[in-house]
């Protein structure tokens, strides 16, 4: 049997000399505790050393991946080849599958070659003759570093871990600013609190302590570098009528030795800030258009990678930041949150309260192409990035006119919104309710009586008109009808009338009282309208009896 055994530094082909004892497989071991004992058991036949680096990282690529390399087809073909009868001992059981498939030779892989190979490496430097120790320590040492560096594809320019560490320092030192500002202004403020209000940025602030010292300096120092002349009027007000306390030299030169801490953390963000920004263009540089450095880097950090996030789908992305309130709404049964760290967009923050889910739904989706573009794609390009921006931008301004435009159809028709009409919630109090009279069967009767009233009238006018002759009944027709048009129109306004006061109006007894007045007012126009019919007709028949007297005489 023959072992093919692999190291950083060639192939090495041993010929087993005792295969009774590969059988003990739990005892196997005990044959290889020294050098001499290893001899006994196997013998070296063949060892194909690796030229350079190059050759034993493809032939390391070419084993982890289950393929046959050039090097081992060349080995196999010179050595194993001569003796076909003799079995092969692999590590891999893949590999043994190919060697067989392409050079017709048996393989073995089983516990007690597994064994057998652990039994090799322990005793290495005693069987391959001519490597000092130092040399395949080397080999194995700079393989490993070429195997992981192929592995990741590694590129010095492709680094994401850099802006995981940068964005998560940044974090820090914003709070860590924060702390020691807050501190400073506390402390100072003992000796000359009026100073906070007057200065309120941070950095002026403590620039203007570390310039001035003591309170009492501030007649005497020029501060026109570090303040504009209006604030540094108001600071030497302040001085004069200060409330503060006295405080010794030695406290004054440690809030200035703190000042002194403030600028330069905060001289060092600015910095870290700058390599932020050119790491991400870098790496990231459609992520970066679309949402900005700082929402791209925390993105990044929060998923790990730039490829762990590129595996992640747009709704992901979406709400990525915000899995405790998922969680808490998903366990509560309640809505889902619309958007996690992507909210810190520019894009995101400049829209109405109203379409902020509609916004970072839609940034998402492009996001998630930007990051897959940049995490995979071999172009550096944002060509991508700034024409969907575009888009958004342009959907984003019909949201705020709202002027949504349907999705089917030609797309040039706007969807009909309908007029807002604010609807109060302030209801008034009816006190016709309170009333005990019954006001409502009172006014049924009385449009009962209008009614019988209005029916009656024209019978009667029509049976004085069949007396008459034909022109004359057409003109009285056009008159009543012109009559009835005025009656309903007047009937309408008074009940319009009557509505309006009952709601308005406080005791029941006034409404009552006004109604019987309107009532009897409906009343009067109604008989005055029917008198003038009447006279009409008798100054007809006195005019028929003049008539008939002149005739006979």
């Amino acid at each position: 049997m023959l072992v093919l055994f692999e190291t950083a530094a060639g192939y090495a082909i041993f010929k087993v000399l005792d295969e009774q004892k590969l059988q003990q497989v739990d005892s196997l071991w005990k044959e290889f505790e020294t050098p001499e004992k290893a001899n006994k058991i196997v013998k070296l036949k063949h060892f194909e050393k690796f030229q350079d680096t190059t050759e034993a990282l493809a032939a390391a690529t070419a084993l982890v991946e289950g393929k046959m390399g050039k090097t081992l087809k060349k080995v196999l073909k010179k050595v194993v080849a001569k003796e076909a009868h003799e079995q092969l001992a692999i590590t891999d059981a893949k590999l043994g599958g190919v060697i067989k498939d392409k050079l017709n030779l048996s393989c073995v892989h089983s516990p007690a070659v597994a064994e057998l190979m652990r039994g090799i490496r322990t005793q290495m430097e005693g069987l391959i003759t001519g490597l000092p120790p130092r040399e395949i320590s080397a080999m194995s040492l700079g393989l490993a570093h070429s195997l992981s560096r192929y592995k990741l594809k590694f590129s010095p320019d492709k680094v994401d871990t850099m802006i995981v560490q940068a964005i998560s320092l940044l974090d820090d030192l914003d709070k860590e600013l924060n702390n020691y500002i807050m501190r400073c202004r506390e402390w100072y403020g003992w000796h000359f609190p009026e100073l906070g209000k007057v200065i309120t940025d941070n950095m002026a602030y403590c620039k203007t302590i570390r310039k001035i010292g003591a309170r009492t300096n501030v007649a005497t120092t020029d501060l026109s570098e570090v303040l504009p002349e209006e604030v540094e009027a108001e600071v030497r007000l302040a001085a004069e009528i200060s409330m503060g306390t006295e405080v010794s030299e030695e406290d004054i030169s440690n809030i200035i030795h703190l000042c002194d801490q403030v600028i330069e953390i905060s001289e060092y963000r600015t910095q870290l800030y700058d390599y932020l920004k050119n790491r991400m263009m870098a790496i990231a540089p459609n992520l970066t258009v679309m949402v900005g450095e700082l929402v791209g880097a925390r993105l990044i950090s929060h998923a790990g990678s730039l490829l762990n996030l590129a595996k992640h789908p747009a709704s992901t992305v979406q709400i990525l930041g915000a899995e405790k309130a998922l969680f808490r709404a998903l366990k509560t049964r309640r809505d889902t949150p619309k958007y996690g760290l992507i909210y810190h967009a520019s894009m995101v923050g400049q829209t109405t309260a109203k379409n902020k889910g509609k916004i970072s739904r839609m940034l998402a989706a492009k996001t998630s192409l930007a990051i897959r573009y940049d995490a995979l794609g071999e172009n550096t390009t944002t060509e991508m990035a700034i024409e969907n921006r575009a888009k958004l931008e342009v959907r984003l301004r019909h949201l705020e006119e709202k002027g949504i435009r349907r999705i089917s159809g030609s797309g040039k028709a706007l969807a009909r919104a309908d007029k807002y009409q604010h609807k109060s919630d302030v209801k008034l109090y009816d006190p016709s309710g309170d009333s005990t009279l019954p006001t409502v069967a009172k006014k049924r009767k009385i449009e009962e009586v209008e009614e019988a009233e209005e029916e009656d009238k024209p019978v009667e006018v029509k049976a004085k008109k069949a007396k008459k002759e034909m022109p004359t009944e057409e003109a009285e027709e056009t008159e009543t009808h012109k009559k009835k048009k005025k009656k309903k129109k007047k009937q309408e306004e008074e009940e319009a009338e009557m509505e309006e006061e009952e709601a308005v109006a406080g005791p029941a007894e006034v409404t009552t009282e006004k109604k019987k007045k309107k009532k009897e007012k409906k009343v009067e126009p109604e008989e005055e309208e029917v008198i003038p019919t009447e006279e009409t007709t008798e100054k007809k028949k006195k005019k028929k009896k003049k008539v008939k007297e002149e005739e006979g005489q």
